[in-house]
């Protein structure tokens, strides 16, 4: 079996994040890691993968962050 490379790895998470923000529209975090299926370290190093790109906004609601897709 081959080892994933961290940035193979932080690519395939920030995959799973983008589809899920696509499909299923503003999620916050524990949101994320629900429809995911990732631990929450995973989620937040996708969304930092994800931000890095710009393909991501992030809003404080309430007391989390709500994530979705740029425009």
């Amino acid at each position: 079996m081959r080892k994933m490379r961290v940035e193979e790895l932080f690519g395939v998470n920030a995959g799973k994040v983008w589809r899920t923000l696509k499909t299923k529209g503003e999620k916050t975090l524990i949101e994320l890691i629900e429809l995911t299926k990732l631990k929450r370290d995973e989620v937040w190093g996708a969304l930092g993968w994800l931000a890095r790109e710009g393909k991501i906004q992030m809003e404080r609601f309430r007391k989390t962050f709500k994530f979705k897709l740029t425009e």
